[in-house]
């Protein structure tokens, strides 16, 4: 190749360096900007790699904040754990605006989302939180999985792990029936139910004061609805939290 051709040099030799000035800058001309190669090359080793986070969805169902007070708790848990992120979503209200207000519910957080049945298939993992009702999930909850069928028939959910948090007004009010009921929504559509078991370690044991939560997952117990969730509750919460973001972590690395 004769100097000053202004093509590309090889990549496997390399062009002599010339003491010459003259010659040097003939031979440094501007590679042209539409050359296949180089741009090939540019993308592949120049641009950085940007890696978006493993993503856990807290959904969940509260009427006078319980459960939101734990999925609040529960998403500091997975937001510790690094290349997971946590997104509180609460389900859609099926209660009429007066019914609310005769039953003296409070007003909802604004900055919480509702989400729709279809956005699920974006999450990694799930954590789905509800108040019992007679041992089962709150009706609002239910309405929600009723309205996944779509996903269910093509199956768009399966092998996504989920896990259950809840909230009882009494010590046997169903902090282990509620979740275990429940687990037939995550069958059908084939996801992996994740119990915290006994891995909050001697937490679980504790005896010297009530609290909610069982090997099924966090809970927290309303009372008359007067009753807040103590540390003890909310230290569950952000374990069960920070295990399931471990485990969606685990899982994508398979």
């Amino acid at each position: 190749m004769g100097k000053g051709g202004g093509c590309v040099p090889s990549k496997k030799k390399q062009p002599p360096v010339s003491d010459d000035p003259v010659s040097t800058t003939r031979e440094a001309e501007p590679i042209p900007v539409n050359d296949e190669e180089t741009n090939d090359i540019a993308s592949t080793s120049l641009e950085p790699t940007i890696s978006s986070k493993l993503k856990v969805f807290i959904v969940f169902y509260s009427m006078y904040g319980h459960v939101e007070g734990l999925a609040k708790r529960m998403k500091k848990g997975v937001d510790g754990v690094e290349g997971v992120e946590a997104f509180l979503y609460r389900v859609a209200e099926t209660l009429s605006d007066d019914v609310l207000i005769k039953m003296k519910v409070p007003e909802k957080d604004v900055g919480i989302p509702e989400i729709t049945a279809a956005e699920l298939v974006n999450a990694d993992g799930v954590l789905f939180g509800f108040p019992t009702r007679y041992g089962c999930m709150a009706a609002q909850m239910k309405a929600f999985f009723d309205s996944t069928g779509q996903l269910w028939k093509e199956q768009k959910l399966a092998g996504k792990p989920a896990g259950f948090f809840v909230s009882t007004g009494t010590q046997g009010g169903g902090q282990e029936t509620t979740a275990w009921t429940a687990i037939t929504q995550l069958t059908h559509h084939g996801m992996l139910f994740v119990p915290i078991g006994y891995t909050f370690g001697a937490g679980m044991f504790k005896m010297d004061s009530i609290r909610g939560g069982s090997p099924y997952g966090a809970g927290v117990y309303a009372g008359d609805g007067s009753r807040e969730a103590n540390e003890t509750e909310l230290a569950l919460a952000e374990h069960q939290g920070k295990y399931m973001a471990s485990m969606v972590k685990r899982l994508a690395q398979t």
